[in-house]
């Protein structure tokens, strides 16, 4: 690594955190009803919709709006995608797809996962990408944002019956937000050479005499909205280390700019709608120190002479160059491995898969914590704030008195739906990869032996479960029993947090604000960041470290004994 990789680290995180309170003041604008630029198709949208924007709606009826909403969004993209040969806009012929691959593809989109089973440009016709697909890379986002709409007006309003109407926040968060950005930074990669048409591929002679099908198509508009929403499903199999969709080292910058973008301008968003900026600058300064302490470990790993190689009689000291794209290099590479994980983006622009042992533990710890370091839009403050309550609570256990967050009480009821949810995440992991190594189905998905094949299991359940997408690469996953078992473990992960999530924002909601006193615990200074953080890798720590070491750091040991498999 040297001072270029540096910097361009540095430069990273000088414009996140620039663009950080820019586009958090417009987000606390437009969820406030304050940006009305588009209030006439607004006003249609709530009309056929047969509501107004001042309607409000109990948790419970929220959660049922968005289960529907969510779940015709899921029988529309399983139609799509099993009638796609009879269907328009499919010039390279393409068949149905299997019922088994439908289903793990719509379940996968709906919850803002975008684990693909699938090569996308030999699969999947264009109306497949861009009606079924790309349509639910706005809205599932969006979902994620209405639920933390929702936890914050628990944690702001005053004995309050409703926590917001599900319909108007998701129409602000799409309209306002998700479409403007998506459109201009679409124009940004055209410019920069990703395909927009609706061309047939090119059909191409090689220098060597060989015939090659060159893909394309509408390729700039799904690659925004996938950064953007961290949905990370690619348009081409190789992802955002397809020169199609990450053509130039600008638009390798701009990409993972993208991905954390929203999940890091929503934390100073939820300052503002709280009262208190300084309530979002402590979140932040938790996921910042995360973030970096990861990026760093992955770091060190990856740029560590390969022990193996010294065993084999080969130079040590040549790096670890399989699976990088060459254009970025390690730093890069490593540098989009991490934020991709600590959002729910999934994209790539390397293969995971070839990561030195623990620089590939760090992405699949960073899932099994929720991927809480900013996150997945919306998704990722509300999984942060669920541990936000657990450390107040275990504070509270420190000292004898009842915890508080901003001035509401948190009892039992909060306590037990925050453990479900912590509960169902480990039994999706660590369960779900429990069953893949013990069924014959889940073993024939592997291509290496060994733990790293128990870490390319670990991976697509931590994957799965923790809403992101990526993959460790040499996993055959397109079977009915990893399509079915990992749509399970995503719709684990998608609404085993969503439901307790919202119960907790109705039961905040109803409930009086105390006043603070001089016994109240200050959640916006160092000492609670620091107990957060400890909270948060000590609960972590405690789930996972035991598959963590069967795996990752079992590989990373055997390295240095000269074993591979």
């Amino acid at each position: 690594m040297n001072s270029i990789d540096f910097a361009k680290i540095v430069l990273f995180i000088v414009v996140l955190v620039a663009a950080t309170p820019l586009l958090g003041r417009y987000m606390t604008r437009v969820f406030e009803g304050r940006i009305r630029w588009l209030s006439p198709l607004e006003r249609i949208i709530y009309r056929s919709s047969g509501i107004a924007a001042q309607d409000d709606q109990s948790w419970l009826d929220y959660l049922w709006a968005l289960l529907a909403f969510n779940g015709i969004g899921l029988v529309l993209v399983v139609a799509v995608l099993m009638g796609q040969g009879v269907l328009p806009l499919n010039p390279q012929h393409l068949p149905r797809v299997s019922w088994h691959l439908a289903f793990n593809t719509a379940v996968s989109y709906v919850t803002n996962t975008n684990w693909q089973s699938y090569g996308g440009e030999s699969t999947l016709s264009y109306l497949s990408q861009m009606f079924a697909l790309t349509v639910q890379n706005f809205v599932s986002p969006a979902t994620g944002i209405c639920v933390l709409l929702a936890l914050i007006r628990g944690l702001s309003r005053r004995s309050a019956d409703g926590v917001g109407h599900f319909t108007v926040d998701l129409t602000r968060a799409t309209l306002y937000l998700l479409l403007p950005l998506s459109i201009i930074f679409a124009l940004v990669l055209v410019w920069q050479g990703v395909p927009q048409n609706f061309s047939a591929y090119t059909d191409v002679h090689t220098l060597e005499g060989a015939k090659q099908i060159i893909a394309q198509g509408p390729v700039a508009s799904q690659e925004a909205i996938k950064m953007l929403g961290t949905n990370g499903g690619g348009f081409f199999n190789a992802n955002s280390a397809h020169p199609f969709e990450n053509p130039t080292p600008l638009t390798d910058m701009l990409e993972m700019w993208a991905i954390l973008l929203i999940p890091a301008a929503l934390v100073y968003t939820y300052g503002e709608m709280v009262g208190d900026r300084r309530q979002g600058w402590a979140l932040y300064a938790a996921m910042g120190v995360l973030f970096i302490g990861g990026l760093a470990i992955a770091l060190w790993a990856q740029w560590q002479p390969n022990p193996l190689l010294s065993h084999l009689g080969l130079n040590a000291h040549l790096g670890n160059f399989e699976g990088v794209e060459t254009r970025f290099g390690t730093t890069e590479s490593v540098l989009w491995a991490t934020v991709t994980t600590d959002a729910s983006s999934g994209s790539v622009n390397a293969m995971h898969d070839s990561l030195m042992p623990l620089a590939g533990m760090v992405p699949m710890f960073n899932m099994m914590l929720g991927e809480l370091i900013y996150g997945g839009v919306g998704s990722g403050l509300y999984d942060m704030l669920l541990y936000v309550l657990i450390a107040l609570f275990i504070a509270g256990l420190m000292v004898g008195r009842t915890p508080e967050y901003l001035g509401k009480k948190i009892e039992a009821r909060e306590v037990k739906l925050l453990m479900l949810t912590l509960i169902l995440c480990a039994v999706g992991v660590l369960g779900g990869t429990a069953v893949a190594c013990i069924s014959k189905a889940g073993l024939a998905g592997l291509n290496n032996a060994g733990p790293h094949g128990f870490s390319e299991m670990l991976y697509a359940f931590s994957s799965a479960v923790g809403n992101n997408g990526s993959a460790f690469a040499g996993l055959t996953a397109n079977t009915p029993f990893y399509d079915v078992m990992l749509g399970l473990a995503m719709l684990i992960g998608r609404y085993g947090f969503i439901v307790p999530m919202l119960a907790v924002a109705g039961s905040l909601a109803a409930k009086k604000a105390a006043p603070a006193t001089a016994g109240s615990f200050p959640t916006h200074g160092p000492l609670f960041v620091v107990l957060l953080i400890g909270v948060i890798l000590i609960v972590g720590g405690l789930t996972f470290f035991p598959a963590l070491a069967l795996g990752p750091i079992a590989e990373h040991f055997a390295l240095y004994s000269g074993v591979h498999f």
